[in-house]
């Protein structure tokens, strides 16, 4: 039995890179995974999971695995599955948000601890604040001041500022100052007041009332303690305070944790993460083994070599891949005709076979999509617009789910009365069966012609039933009732279907992703860095940006910008636009 087990262990590891086995093998204490952009770092957690279950140096029912969104956790699940490390009922490791691990533990333990109901959970803060302000006597009325205004109440709280000190703390970081930081406090004042009033939790919440009961009972970080032993956290680099706080009281006195993460790709500061647990890792564990992946498997070599150049500091990484097209830069007149231009290297990198779903522009903020969304129109090229709606969030999406599951039912019921009379049962086949139930709330065999949502809603039931082709050409045998449960567990992990079309989307939205094909416009200053980025460490960080967003592309990359806003602005402004001081010195291909 016990040669069985490591010829398991040892078979994990016959796959893996030098640095990758490394990884795999320091399956216990504290370990720190410097992971630059497509070097596999998901690969290595995942075989240093399975290889230390397979050894027998942990029991996975005692892993809690902690990812930043529901996707990646959902992922990092399914990996596992396939590693064999996934266990059955109980016995399986636990992939988790910092926030839903949180939020299962503060509903279990709130009538044990605190007593009474748990407080309920709000979706958004916007409501909430705009409650808030009519209290305080301010007006939100300016375009965006709510989503901003959450955004400084979300920062205050995952740094455990009050909303007395918010103003100073504000000031001191570079974030606002003056009356605008006291209109900010005082809100913030009156919406934890009314959330407290409603017995209600926000997500920051969730994780700091969590902490609080670990840290104040005993008994209760116990149980925690001895359910978790060992502990993963991925992108590290975004860890905050808040998740901080949560997770040294999981850990309690112990050292059992691993961590991976790249300084190369912190971009979230402005939301209150910090690198400084990543590159602090070794002064808090003095016996951390620490490891470095740089063998990047996703990029040519050509992509590859323009992120070093944009990186400029650290391990440089090394390109795996056969050797591809250098990345292009291209100047256009204008706004209107870099996206007419975008949109005609779209159309000739389709031309040259790779499909819609493979290529994405990506964008420094999204208000900027909206010349590509036109331009991508008039040239008939089908596109989607990421991070505007979660896919299972819409409306028609959930219909779906719902008119789906009743079919089911209604299969398996035919299926029972065609056993009971011996019968065969008269069943269409999945794909048939899925686009008539969807047929009935507006699928059709084309495209709608109606605006924006009528495109929206076709392509949501469209991708299910391209979903149902998938299953199906994977199992002819499947039946309604396994295609349900299939989209039940996609909505639950966050999974959405690939829709055939140009990805839309902010560089934020992108992180975590990758295309054949990128393209990045308005390489320009005042977009990239944005013009607020005053400070060196705030243009740093705009420097990091543009690495995450080059080391998205696996193959081509095209990189634009404009002098001028508007045609001929460049020849009657004084001054017109400078391309990024960030492309200074680098060679690019035309």
């Amino acid at each position: 039995m016990a040669e069985t087990v490591l010829g398991t262990a040892e078979g994990l590891l016959a796959g893996l890179d030098p640095e990758q086995r490394e990884v795999a093998v320091a399956a216990r204490g504290p370990v720190c995974v410097l992971a630059g952009a497509g070097t596999g770092k998901t690969r290595a957690i995942t075989y240093r999971i399975a290889y230390a279950a397979a050894a027998g140096l942990i029991d996975p029912a005692h892993v809690l695995a902690l990812t930043f969104t529901v996707r990646a956790a959902g992922e990092l699940r399914g990996r596992l599955r396939q590693l064999g490390a996934g266990g059955m009922g109980t016995r399986q490791v636990r992939a988790s948000t910092f926030h839903a691990a949180a939020l299962r533990q503060l509903v279990y333990f709130w009538p044990r601890v605190v007593g009474g109901r748990p407080p309920q959970l709000i979706d958004a803060k916007a409501p909430l604040i705009r409650e808030a302000a009519k209290r305080a006597q301010i007006r939100l009325d300016a375009p965006g001041s709510i989503s901003d205004t959450g955004g400084e109440i979300e920062w205050a709280k995952v740094n455990q500022v009050r909303p007395d000190g918010y103003p100073a703390a504000a000031a001191a970081a570079g974030r606002m100052t003056g009356s605008a930081a006291e209109r900010v406090a005082a809100v913030y004042a009156e919406y934890e007041q009314l959330r407290r009033e409603r017995h209600l939790i926000d997500f920051e919440a969730v994780l700091e009332l969590t902490a609080g009961i670990l840290l104040d009972s005993r008994a209760a970080a116990d149980q925690v303690r001895d359910m978790f032993r060992y502990f993963v956290v991925d992108e590290y680099q975004d860890v905050n305070p808040l998740q901080k706080l949560l997770l040294d009281a999981w850990l309690g006195d112990r050292d059992d944790l691993c961590v991976v993460g790249d300084p190369n790709q912190v971009i979230y500061s402005f939301t209150g993460a910090t690198s400084s647990y990543l590159t602090g890792f070794t002064t808090e564990f003095p016996d951390a083994t620490v490891v470095r992946l740089v063998r990047d498997y996703r990029s040519t070599p050509q992509v590859v070599a323009l992120a070093n150049q944009i990186a400029r500091a650290g391990v440089p990484l090394v390109a795996q891949r056969p050797p591809g097209p250098r990345p292009v830069l291209t100047e256009f007149g204008d706004d209107t005709e870099e996206a007419e231009g975008v949109a005609v290297q779209i159309q000739a990198l389709l031309a040259g076979g790779v499909t819609a779903k493979e290529i994405a522009v990506l964008v420094r903020v999204n208000a900027d999509t909206e010349r590509f969304e036109q331009a991508l129109a008039a040239a008939n090229v089908p596109f989607v617009i990421r991070g505007a709606e979660r896919f299972y969030e819409r409306p028609v999406v959930r219909q779906a789910l719902v008119l789906l599951r009743a079919a089911a039912v209604g299969e398996r019921a035919d299926r029972a009365a065609a056993a009971s009379s011996s019968a065969a049962p008269d069943q269409a086949p999945l794909p048939a069966s899925v686009r008539h139930v969807l047929a009935g709330i507006g699928l059709t065999s084309g495209p709608s012609s109606g605006g924006a949502a009528a495109r929206e809603r076709w392509e949501s039931l469209a991708a299910i039933a391209q979903l149902a082709d998938d299953m199906y050409a994977g199992n002819p045998e499947a039946t309604l009732g396994e295609f349900s449960a299939e989209l039940t567990q996609r909505a639950e992990v966050g999974h959405a279907p690939a829709v055939d079309g140009v990805t839309l989307a902010s560089i934020h939205a992108a992180k975590g992703l990758e295309w054949d094909a990128v393209m990045l416009p308005a390489m320009h200053e005042g977009m990239m860095p944005i013009v607020h980025a005053k400070t060196p460490e705030a243009v740093e960080e705009e420097q990091r940006l543009l690495y995450v967003a080059v080391t998205r592309a696996r193959e081509h990359l095209y990189l634009s910008w404009c002098p001028s806003r508007t045609p001929g602005g460049a020849r009657t402004r004084v001054a017109a636009r400078q391309r990024s001081r960030f492309l200074d010195g680098i060679r690019l291909g035309r």
